[in-house]
């Protein structure tokens, strides 16, 4: 097992992590901003499916995805029709322009890494994204907070004194 000071620089690393994403995001074109880049991927991984699932999947409430949804299709980039199953709902599907943005973000997204990431060899690119799908898997679904006994600061553990 990893000791604490392990995991503190690991905090600090993720932490990290945060400045890139929105390094990324600066990155994609005005009118596509990540939530919803993130429905067209989660889309075109998945199909078809129900506003409620897509939350789940987005792990955000129905309220920030219904804005989403509302922009791409705004922009003609999904289709939303009417559930068979239970017409109150609605049945999201990409859109041939949606597959269309979804292509454009994804090969500026891969012209960005490969920039970022020339110097890395082909064996490093395959261990980090090894190493980023095993921690994804690690944290299962995200929504669901694990309770921890006492709050750190990642530097010092926090010590309780008897009342």
């Amino acid at each position: 097992m990893a000791t604490q000071r392990q995991y503190e620089e690991l905090a600090r690393r993720l932490s990290a992590i945060g400045a890139i994403k929105r390094g990324l995001g600066r990155m994609l074109p005005h009118d596509c901003p990540g939530g919803s880049a993130a429905v067209l991927l989660i889309l075109d991984r998945d199909g078809e499916m129900r506003m409620s699932r897509l939350a789940e999947l987005l792990a955000v409430d129905m309220s920030v995805t219904s804005r989403h949804v509302a922009h791409v299709a705004d922009r003609g980039w999904i289709d939303r029709s009417p559930d068979p199953a239970d017409k109150r709902s609605r049945i999201l599907r990409l859109t041939p322009a949606g597959r269309n943005k979804l292509a454009e973000l994804k090969e500026n997204a891969v012209e960005a890494l490969a920039h970022y990431l020339a110097d890395w060899s082909d064996e490093e690119v395959d261990q980090l994204n090894a190493l980023l799908a095993r921690l994804r898997e690690s944290f299962g679904d995200c929504r669901a907070a694990p309770r921890l006994t006492h709050i750190t600061d990642f530097t010092e553990p926090t010590t309780r004194t008897p009342a």
